[in-house]
C-alpha cells in the first residue's frame, strides 16, 4: 500500500464503460448489493446523472472518473487509483466499441490501434494493478466483458481479434488465481440492448432487435449467477450458447465460407 492509499473498509467496485448499457446495469446491480462505486467513462453528463441516481436511491457512494482509455496518461491515472484503493473487490472491464463499417484496410490504422488499447491493453493493465491487493485480501472478482463474436474469425477483423485475446486473458488469470480466492469471468453476450448495437444500425424497430436482443440487466443477472458457480465463460441466453457451441465446434472452413457469403451479400446491398 502506498502513502496515498485510500483507507476505507467498505468494498468498492470499479467499472469501465460505465455510463450506459452493460456497464450502467452492473453499477445499479452492485449498488443494490451495497458496493461503493468508481465509474469510468468518457461521457460526463451520463456519469453525473448515474452517480446521483445511485447515491440518492441506493444509499452508496458513487464517484466517477472522466477517462479516455485510448490515452496512456489517462489510463495510468486509473491504474494509480486502483493501486491506492485496497478495498477494491470487483473490477469490471466493460469499455469497448465496434469496428465500424468497411474493410480492414480501409479503416484508419489509428482506429484499429485504439481498439487494441481499449479492448486489450486497458484490461491487462487494470488487472495487473488490482491483483496484488486482491491477493492480500484473499478475495476479488475480475469480469472481462468480451463478446460472442470472439469465438470465430469474422470480417470485423480487429473486433474478434481483440475479444479473443480478452478470453485468453481471462482463462490464463483463472488458472493462476482460482485457488487464491480471486474469481475471473469472460462475459460473452450476444445482441444486447445498448448504445453499442444502436450505433451499428440496430434500432428498436429492427426485426433482429425485437427477436434476439437481451436487456443489459438480464446479461448482468446471468453474469453474476455464473460467477457464483465458478464458471470462467458466461454466455447469456440459450440461443447464444448454441451459437457459440457451433462457432467453436464447426470446422473453421465452414465458418469462413459463411462469413464470406454474408460479407459479399452486404457489399451487394451497398
Amino acid at each position: 500500500m502506498t502513502e496515498n492509499a485510500i483507507v476505507e473498509t467498505k468494498s468498492k467496485a470499479l467499472i469501465t464503460g460505465a455510463s450506459s448499457g452493460i456497464g450502467a446495469a452492473f453499477a445499479r446491480r452492485l449498488a443494490d448489493d451495497g458496493f461503493d462505486l468508481i465509474l469510468i467513462a468518457r461521457r460526463e453528463e451520463l456519469l453525473v446523472k448515474l452517480c446521483k441516481e445511485l447515491e440518492d436511491t441506493k444509499g452508496i457512494n458513487a464517484e466517477y472518473m472522466l477517462i479516455n482509455l485510448e490515452k496512456e496518461n489517462e489510463l495510468a491515472i486509473v491504474e494509480e487509483r486502483i493501486k491506492n484503493t485496497p478495498n477494491l473487490e470487483i473490477l469490471i472491464n466493460n469499455a469497448g466499441f465496434g469496428g465500424g463499417n468497411g474493410a480492414f484496410y480501409k479503416i484508419p490504422i489509428e482506429d484499429h490501434i485504439n481498439m487494441v488499447k481499449v479492448h486489450t491493453i486497458a484490461p491487462i493493465k487494470l488487472a495487473h494493478a488490482v491483483i496484488p491487493n486482491m491477493l492480500k485480501n484473499g478475495k476479488g472478482v475480475i469480469i472481462n466483458v468480451s463478446s460472442i463474436g470472439s469465438f470465430s474469425p469474422s470480417p470485423g477483423v480487429m473486433y474478434s481479434t481483440t475479444k479473443i485475446s480478452l478470453n485468453y486473458l481471462s482463462e490464463s488469470l483463472d488458472l493462476l488465481l482460482r485457488k487464491k480466492g480471486i474469481k475471473i469471468q469472460a462475459l460473452c453476450p450476444g445482441f444486447t440492448i445498448t448504445d453499442f448495437h444502436k450505433k451499428m444500425g440496430y434500432e428498436s424497430g429492427h426485426p433482429v432487435y425485437r427477436r434476439k436482443f437481451m436487456t443489459a440487466e438480464k446479461v448482468v443477472e446471468i453474469s453474476l449467477k455464473a460467477l457464483k458457480k465458478g464458471k470462467v465463460y458466461c454466455i447469456p441466453g440459450f440461443r447464444n450458447k448454441l451459437l457459440a457451441f457451433f462457432m467453436r465446434k464447426l470446422p473453421k472452413r465452414i465458418l469462413i465460407f459463411a462469413y464470406r457469403m454474408m460479407f459479399s451479400k452486404r457489399k451487394k446491398r451497398k
